[in-house]
């Protein structure tokens, strides 16, 4: 952690100091923010009985919302005091406008997850999109007003400079929403500082590749979203912004972009790498069709499949495709969405996932978590039952290996090979090493070879996680892959002398949801080094008599 966090992490957990923050006065700005339609949010909800985030509905009491809803996990708690709901097509502008009224009366400044600073941003955010998009012919009643004013003054003196990361670039989207939509002394201090901190966050946060620093799939859409908002709001308005921002943004938001189009799976959507669940950002093409409403964005052809910044490497075509994590921890200051998925990937045959990441189920001190984060909950190698990295806590990570290596080439005939090592398992003795290489062969032949080196005798265990949707059964030493009707998808063949088995895991691919799924484990014993693998191989490549 870098001082200022450790200070402030102090101040603000141990001693429970926050800045006190005085309403300040401002008059909201005429004109229209927002020139462009931002992401539109799918949900069918229409809050009038209850309300369900993250897989749990939970219902109102005689239409009465408990803001601070103790049997619900944290995370729960967070989405009821972002207000995502002001922006659901179902929702009446009548209950909308209740649950404004509501918050404001029953969430006095300082209450605990209604006035955490990141509730704070989300919350204050969807508010004036909320006033912008839906009440721009109305008028605003005045302790609305009042209130968008101290939640940003909260705002302003209490930034998450003890967490950083997403959650930072957050606060400062927020100053500069709140510093557009006021105006007067405290609105320019806003906007100014808020500008600031986006910009500098920006050139710290996404890397040379376009992919933000967290490594994280589903923040890389969170994130990239936060800026295509922030162009939408500041590139009519030149004047108090300034074109090197503008510019700053479209081209941050387009090599943003890229990379997102160039790692996702043949269904177009994310990989689940590190604390990655469907559902919770906005789908890429949602956001590829808000960048072309903003500044003509379209994807291009023949994007680069290597990111060796990010770690992330892509092999294959559009419909039979790998796509391989060898990140670093990332950032060294904050790691908490870090998964031990080091030379892990996620697999699709013929446009359908095949073999999958865990996903992530929850926030909480939990074994789902605990399994999530875990080396045995991704298409890597474990040693000695020992983890990649030390886990601590929910968001922790104490000791932790790196990656050493990682190459893609590209041979004749289509032919693509994926190479990466990693020095890691701070627990196990003997200076472990994992090498990997994955081969490409058209038209649809996965060759994954494993070699694990150090010193000692030691256990090694390869795992294999299928999506739910598919099954396995041995065939005479090879594994059949069956899908839902009962056909051949793929088989897959094992070499060297490892043991092979069918274990049972779990897939979370959204928040709150659990399926379980069949999982292949290589185990080898012995003295170091170990070397052995598996090919997969699609129906086409392997066809079934």
């Amino acid at each position: 952690m870098r001082a200022r966090q450790v200070l402030d992490l102090i101040a603000k957990r141990v001693l429970h100091r926050s800045r006190a923050a005085g309403s300040p006065a401002a008059v909201k700005l005429s004109g229209n923010l927002l020139a462009i339609a931002p992401v539109a949010i799918q949900s069918d909800q229409d809050l009038e009985a209850g309300v369900g985030f993250l897989n749990r509905y939970v219902p109102f009491d005689h239409g009465k919302v408990d803001w601070r809803s103790a049997d619900q996990a944290k995370l729960w708690r967070y989405n009821l005091h972002y207000f995502d709901y002001l922006l659901w097509p179902r929702v009446t502008a009548a209950r909308k406008r209740a649950l404004i009224d509501s918050w404001i009366r029953e969430n006095p400044v300082g209450a605990e997850d209604a006035w955490e600073p990141y509730t704070v941003s989300l919350r204050l955010v969807n508010w004036i999109k909320f006033l912008v998009l839906e009440m721009a012919d109305a008028e605003i009643p005045v302790h609305w007003v009042d209130s968008l004013a101290l939640q940003a003054a909260w705002l302003e003196g209490n930034l998450e400079t003890h967490i950083l990361a997403n959650h930072y670039l957050k606060n400062a989207k927020t100053l500069v929403f709140a510093g557009a939509f006021f105006e007067g002394e405290r609105a320019e201090v806003w906007r100014n500082q808020g500008v600031a901190i986006f910009s500098a966050q920006l050139d710290e946060q996404f890397m040379a590749s376009g992919a933000h620093y967290e490594l994280s799939p589903m923040y890389h859409c969170i994130c990239v979203e936060d800026i295509l908002d922030v162009l939408n709001l500041v590139q009519q308005k030149v004047s108090l912004f300034g074109e090197d921002f503008v510019r700053q943004l479209r081209d941050t938001a387009r090599y943003g972009l890229d990379f997102l189009a160039a790692i996702l799976l043949p269904d177009g959507r994310i990989p689940l790498f590190n604390d990655s669940a469907f559902g919770i950002a906005p789908e890429p093409d949602a956001l590829f069709a808000y960048a072309e409403r903003l500044f003509g964005y379209t994807v291009s052809e023949g994007l680069p499949m290597a990111f060796p910044d990010a770690g992330y490497f892509v092999l294959g075509n559009a419909d039979n495709r790998m796509v391989v994590d060898c990140g670093p921890i990332n950032p060294s200051y904050q790691p908490g969405h870090t998964h031990c998925d080091m030379l892990s990937y996620e697999l699709a045959l013929d446009g359908r996932r095949i073999v999958v990441d865990a996903g992530v189920h929850d926030y909480e001190n939990s074994d789902a978590r605990r399994y999530c984060r875990s080396t045995a909950a991704h298409n890597t190698v474990g040693v000695d039952e020992a983890e990649q990295s030390e886990l601590w806590g929910v968001f922790r990570v104490a000791r932790r290996a790196c990656p050493v290596a990682a190459s893609l080439r590209r041979l004749k005939d289509g032919e693509t090979v994926f190479e990466g090592e990693l020095a890691g398992f701070p627990a196990v003795d003997g200076e472990i090493r994992h090498h990997r290489l994955v081969e490409y062969k058209s038209p649809n032949v996965w060759s994954v070879t494993d070699q694990v080196r150090g010193s000692g005798e030691h256990s090694v265990d390869s795992f294999i996680h299928l999506h739910p949707d598919f099954r396995l059964h041995c065939d005479d030493g090879t594994y059949v892959v069956e899908d839902d009707t009962g056909a051949c998808y793929a088989r897959i063949e094992p070499f060297g002398a490892a043991a092979v088995e069918i274990i049972e895991g779990w897939h979370y691919p959204e928040f709150g949801m659990a399926q379980d799924n069949s999982v292949l484990r290589l185990h080898w014993h012995g003295s170091l080094p170990a070397t052995f693998g598996y090919r997969i191989l699609g129906v086409e490549s392997a066809p079934v008599n």
